[in-house]
């Protein structure tokens, strides 16, 4: 997300979904919020509470809208994303992240007990997500798949994993746990208006020389 969000410029930026993480925080935009949903325990790293599908924000107001697994914790998800497109201006960029249902790490998601926020979630498939874009509109600027380490708690044997990041982006890129999605929404049969150009003087044509004619004596 550093690398992702850090070159797009714009005026108005926000991050819907898990405020504690610092998704903006790289990015150059002048105004930056992170928004949490109202149905969950008040966060000190939230600037603000609000109903995921209905969003307080005008129209094609924002320029960024980062969605950091806000669909798999959503109430309707297709709904959210199409709030997402709402508030987006022309050519604004929306960057989601998901669990992946045939990553490496669905098989532990089976195992555990539905307590966390991890298993409880709907996981959706980037393909499923991919068409929701297209039929809002967007168009996929860029894919990325990655955390190819077991889900382990020990630091220790995360950092001994570390190898499987490198070896799984080339041998088995698909099975990532994660994958992020870089769009852009388009608005067909809108274009920029340039000024129109004044038309260039032409030079007249020059008048046919005459020779006065001479009186009769």
């Amino acid at each position: 997300m550093d690398g992702w969000v850090g070159d797009l410029f714009g005026f108005h930026a926000v991050q819907l979904g898990w405020p504690a993480l610092e998704g903006l925080r790289t990015n150059r935009m002048p105004h930056r919020w992170r928004v949490d949903d109202e149905d969950s325990p008040i966060s000190r790293h939230a600037a603000l509470r609000a109903n995921f599908d209905t969003l307080p924000f005008p129209s094609a107001s924002l320029d960024l809208m980062l969605m950091p697994h806000t669909l798999e914790l959503a109430r309707d998800p297709h709904h959210t994303l199409r709030e997402a497109e709402r508030v987006l201006v022309a050519d604004g960029r929306l960057i989601l992240i998901g669990f992946n249902p045939v990553g490496l790490w669905a098989w532990q998601r089976q195992r555990t007990d539905g307590v966390s926020a991890v298993t409880r979630s709907a996981w959706i498939g980037h393909r499923r997500v991919r068409d929701w874009l297209h039929l809002l509109g967007f168009e996929i600027e860029q894919e990325r798949f990655g955390c190819y380490r077991p889900p382990l708690m020990s630091q220790t044997w995360l950092d001994r994993c570390a190898w499987l990041d490198r070896v799984g982006a080339h041998a088995w890129p698909v099975l990532g746990a994660v994958y992020a999605m870089e769009a852009v929404k388009r608005v067909h049969g809108v274009h920029l208006i340039h000024p129109r150009r004044a038309t260039p003087l032409r030079p007249m044509p020059a008048a046919a020389a005459t020779t006065p004619r001479q009186s009769t004596p």
